[in-house]
């Protein structure tokens, strides 16, 4: 579905990350949620383009990247490691400093990246979450009923790696369907890209180690944060739909505010896929926002 953009596979430590990259302008990598690939930017993507470089990566786990093996740490599907998975991309492409725009786990991953690498990231534009942490530790049973999903995936294997890998395409169709809109917004082309992709050997365990690392790994390094009263420096927005669970049990952005000194966003009429519910929303956020002449923007 993005044929227009180039393929390349960089190497990092042993792990292969599928990336494309298209347009002209400065750099801006985009990251994908779960259990989606770098497909899911399809509807925003070539507008994108037109104003900016953009670098698509596949997380680690995800789409047509490696599935690195288990860890009793997690340490190798924690945001830390995917975050210089995206610094290696980014860097394979010729760039040292750039813009993100993140979705989803994608996002947590951007978050990390803007914390442990703020000589890289000159602004990021998140969709769809509040903080990690703030999350697990404001979870009621709103949040726990409308992301099931979060607490399915972190019990022990190989349970929940069976049940996905019974039926992968069952498994994202229940995830992504169970939202706002149901499966309506997605193309049936993406939608048989997520379940291609969701088949492949290797995804379940990854899937289900991308989560436990986020309630385990990721959490320590996101209290280590809070602990040395670090916040990231680079202008944030965050954006989310107001159909969706995150805008429901979360102050969004009063908890991003805790996170980052120079916090801006708002809802827009969408659940929670923003890139393919509201795609035409989306690109005039991004262009508005990434376009701005000043970094040290509010």
């Amino acid at each position: 579905m993005l044929n227009g953009f180039l393929p390349h596979t960089v190497h990092r430590d042993g792990v292969a990350l599928h990336t494309r990259i298209g347009g002209e302008g400065p750099p801006l990598l985009l990251l994908h949620g779960h259990p989606q690939s770098m497909a899911m930017w399809h509807r925003v993507a070539p507008n994108l383009a037109r104003h900016f470089t953009l670098v698509l990566m596949d997380l680690r786990g995800y789409g047509d990247s490696a599935r690195p093996a288990a860890d009793a740490g997690h340490l190798a599907h924690s945001k830390r490691e995917m975050a210089l998975d995206a610094i290696a991309a980014m860097a394979h492409h010729g760039f040292e400093r750039f813009d993100v725009l993140a979705h989803d786990r994608g996002a947590r991953v951007a978050h990390r990246l803007a914390a442990d690498h703020p000589e890289a990231v000159k602004r990021l534009l998140l969709l769809d979450i509040a903080p990690t942490l703030a999350m697990y530790e404001q979870t009621g049973e709103a949040f726990a009923r409308a992301y099931w999903h979060w607490f399915f995936l972190i019990q022990p294997p190989p349970l929940p790696e069976a049940l996905i890998s019974a039926d992968p395409a069952r498994y994202v169709r229940s995830v992504m369907g169970s939202r706002h809109a149901g499966l309506a917004p997605f193309d049936p082309a993406a939608l048989a890209e997520y379940e291609r992709c969701a088949a492949l050997p290797g995804t379940a365990e990854a899937v289900c180690e991308d989560y436990r690392a986020s309630a385990t790994i990721d959490l320590d390094h996101d209290r280590a944060d809070v602990a040395a009263r670090r916040r990231l420096p680079q202008p944030l927005r965050v954006l989310w739909g107001e159909h969706g669970t995150v805008a429901r049990c979360f102050d969004v952005l009063a908890l991003w505010r805790e996170r980052a000194a120079k916090v801006s966003g708002h809802a827009l009429p969408c659940g929670h896929y923003i890139a393919e519910e509201a795609p035409e929303r989306l690109i005039a956020e991004a262009l508005s926002f990434f376009q701005s002449p000043s970094e040290e923007q509010p």
